[in-house]
């Protein structure tokens, strides 16, 4: 972060804010909403992207370790019953439970075309893939230990190795890791898009790009964020958006892979892009943000 002032948070561009009560916390992008989770509420909640109104609520006991969307369904993994509640957006209500195990609460779930893919052991050493056809687990991958978080994107599974510092490539057809990539000190969460993945470091607050052409890291980002645990990051707009607790929002720009603006303020903690917005979402300050990514 080369010579950037971060700016207080109130001169970011929100266009609403939006009350969530209990610990809102992990979000999932759908072609109509914003799903999000409440930690302390046993339940997802569905926000409608053209109304920035909660329209619905289902009861999901214990969510944690992230959301995502596809099959044209929400999954939603559950701490308690250490289980894969898919929720059925046309009614509003869990349709299955997937057995699968859930690794970490500090985790995360992804879906692409093959599936939908969790770290299931609390070694963080399997990778699950689930079969949404018939709501059960279809294929188990050995992974690095100490692996907790995936991704979709750039025609593979990524998922973060936060014990051994590394960035794995999956097959998701030859189901194996076919890459394993040093990146920065411990990386958790991560975002992956068609020409690069990037994730976010924990050890030390960078973000390293990944080409996935090569896989080889082309750049370390300071982005000035603290070393802590949490965090997250997400790719859209032609940008990178990192928040943190107590630094909301961090953007960095992919043409010259610069921090080009930083707001600090309590809050942040959880960020996703989809419909021309980013949306960030606070568990300290129980909102949902909807931001303007134009700035």
């Amino acid at each position: 972060m080369t010579g950037l002032t971060a700016v207080r948070v109130s001169a970011l561009p929100i266009i609403a804010k939006i009350p969530i009560p209990d610990a809102p916390d992990w979000m999932a992008v759908a072609p109509d909403a914003v799903w999000v989770s409440r930690t302390g509420g046993d339940s997802v909640v569905r926000v409608d992207a053209a109304t920035n109104k909660i329209v619905a609520t289902v009861a999901v006991h214990a969510p944690c370790s992230g959301l995502a969307f596809g099959f044209g369904s929400v999954w939603a993994p559950n701490c308690q019953d250490l289980a894969i509640n898919r929720i059925d957006p046309a009614a509003n209500r869990v349709t299955a439970r997937i057995a699968s195990g859930v690794a970490d609460s500090e985790g995360g779930i992804a879906a692409d075309a093959t599936g939908v893919w969790v770290v299931t052991d609390r070694a963080g050493s399997t990778l699950a893939q689930i079969d949404p056809a018939r709501n059960r687990v279809a294929a188990k991958v050995p992974i690095e230990r100490g692996s907790f978080v995936p991704a979709a994107g750039a025609g593979a599974i990524w998922v973060s190795c936060t014990a051994r510092n590394l960035l794995c490539r999956v097959d998701t057809h030859a189901h194996r890791v076919v890459a394993r990539i040093p990146v920065g000190p411990s990386p958790r969460f991560l975002a992956a898009a068609d020409d690069a993945v990037w994730t976010l470091n924990q050890g030390d607050g960078t973000v390293s790009r990944v080409d996935p052409r090569t896989n080889r890291v082309v750049a370390t980002i300071a982005t000035g964020i603290p070393k802590r645990p949490g965090g997250d990051i997400a790719v859209g707009e032609g940008f990178v958006w990192v928040a943190a607790k107590g630094i909301p929002v961090t953007k960095i720009d992919p043409k010259t892979n610069q921090v080009v603006a930083q707001f600090v303020a309590k809050g942040g903690d959880a960020v996703r892009v989809g419909h021309g917005s980013v949306w960030l979402c606070s568990f300290i300050l129980q909102e949902l943000w909807r931001v303007d990514p134009n700035f």
